[in-house]
């Protein structure tokens, strides 16, 4: 069941300290910004990241929006530039996301960035979000609070429609002012670049920082690009084969329930086949694997076969990409990379 939390005033903040109290516990709470509702999980918690994708049937991971209190939170977590500063200044609290390196001592969750370099952070301009967000004191992911596909969600009744009984509560702060999702803004590279049109124009942000470069590919109008998805792009530095049935006594293993036997380095994603544990561990394995076979000498890393329903629709599409033939160098300086970001 899903509860339908109120978002109390300020003497009486029962709904809004139960919410903070759900999500610091791993589960997931949709509740209103000033673009779209967003569904809500610890961005720390690669399990609760993981159970954001399962309520959505979504078929891929792709990266979140991580949300915050202010900026110097979000910036605790990538590697401000200055431009980032200005328009942090400028656009902050707002419908205003920023694509960002990823801070080295960041704690947002491989998952939520779908194993980037990169992180998206933004700070929401909703009052309540913003008391949740600091009631928390974590990161929180927040995807549009639908399911694939579907319109996004802009009050709590939308949201109940299509998630009731899937997630834990819906913090209800009425309907959202701007009801379209937050600019996105990659300043991950030399040139920014304007990845999805929002509430924030780009004429209001070239006001600030000059020039963008936008993206005319009628192909990605609803799959906005960011860096680091060439089709190999997930791919560890040992070769990866899927849905094997016996292990050489030269692999490493990434096993999904009763592991096979004979493998020199093994990770186990989920030995109950748990298809929400295993994707919450799925980027530290294939980490985990391509570090301690490359040390142990294996040749390459092998998969156990993994449903092709719920999540592991999603599991699988990752290491497909990790499986796919690897471009030569050259063609990797020169192809464009791509990125899904399905965020709110």
């Amino acid at each position: 069941m899903t509860d339908r939390l109120v978002a109390d005033d300020a003497e009486q903040p029962e709904g809004l300290i139960r919410a903070a109290e759900l999500l610091r516990d791993g589960r997931l709470v949709a509740f209103g910004t000033e673009t779209v509702y967003g569904l809500g999980a610890d961005a720390t918690n690669p399990l609760a990241v993981a159970r954001i994708f399962e309520a959505k049937e979504r078929p891929r991971f792709n990266p979140l929006i991580s949300h915050f209190p202010d900026s110097e939170s979000a910036f605790k977590q990538v590697v401000a530039t200055p431009l980032a500063r200005k328009l942090a200044e400028k656009f902050w609290p707002g419908p205003l996301t920023l694509v960002l390196p990823r801070h080295p001592d960041g704690e947002i969750c491989d998952l939520a960035a779908a194993g980037l370099p990169t992180a998206a952070v933004r700070v929401p301009a909703q009052d309540t979000a913003l008391a949740l967000l600091r009631a928390l004191g974590r990161p929180v992911a927040a995807p549009s609070a639908n399911r694939s596909g579907a319109v996004s969600p802009s009050d709590a009744d939308h949201v109940m429609d299509g998630l009731a009984g899937r997630i834990d509560a819906v913090l209800d702060t009425g309907p959202c002012a701007v009801g379209v999702e937050s600019t996105i803004l990659d300043l991950s590279g030399d040139t920014p670049r304007l990845l999805r049109p929002g509430g924030v124009t780009v004429e209001d942000i070239e006001t600030v920082i000059g020039p963008v470069e936008r993206h005319h590919d009628a192909r990605e109008a609803n799959a906005p690009i960011a860096p680091g998805m060439l089709t190999s792009h997930y791919a560890p530095g040992l070769p990866v084969a899927l849905d094997v049935r016996s292990v050489q006594p030269d692999e490493a293993l990434l096993a999904f329930g009763p592991p096979l036997t004979g493998a020199r380095v093994l990770w186990n994603l989920s030995e109950t086949g748990h298809l929400d544990e295993a994707a919450s561990r799925l980027f530290a394995g294939l980490r985990a694997l391509d570090r301690q076979g490359t040390q142990a000498g294996c040749s390459r890393i092998v998969v156990q076969p993994i449903p092709d329903t719920g999540l592991g629709l999603a599991i699988r599409d990752r290491l497909g990409r990790a499986a796919a033939p690897r471009p030569d160098a050259d063609a990797c300086q020169d192809a464009p990379s791509t990125q899904e970001h399905h965020v709110a």
